[in-house]
């Protein structure tokens, strides 16, 4: 039997600001309102492929040794845009970005639990970390 949807992860209105690159908004059925740079979409997408490199370099940095030194600068990388934006069912958005990435599907459930507020970290993510 399917786990029933936690009703706090339930979108009462979604904007997706492509044009203007804005972020994404949505206002959620409890009433609290989440805001995405596409930037910390892009970082936290959920497809199979960001998810393994994102386990890659959490396991390279814990078996790196602490550099005393500064490191190298990082190359320049723009940041990346939402180029479009789908509507997947009733369940989920999908992105495609400037960067040519477009195989995350963020389901609403995903996005409730990576909003970027300390009100959800402490309700949705503290969960998940133990």
């Amino acid at each position: 039997m399917p786990t029933p949807l936690d009703p706090r992860k339930k979108p009462s209105s979604i904007k997706v600001h492509v044009s203007s690159g804005a972020g994404v908004d949505i206002t959620w059925a409890d009433g609290h309102s989440s805001h995405y740079e596409f930037t910390y979409l892009r970082e936290e997408c959920p497809c199979a492929t960001c998810n393994d490199l994102r386990e890659k370099k959490q396991s390279l940095d814990a078996t790196a040794p602490t550099l005393t030194s500064s490191p190298a600068l990082p190359m320049f990388k723009p940041k990346p845009r939402a180029k479009a934006a789908t509507q997947v069912g009733n369940y989920a958005i999908q992105l495609s970005f400037s960067d040519g990435h477009s195989t995350g599907i963020y389901s609403y459930d995903h996005l409730r639990n990576i909003c970027p507020c300390a009100e959800c970290a402490k309700a949705f993510r503290t969960a998940f970390a133990g």
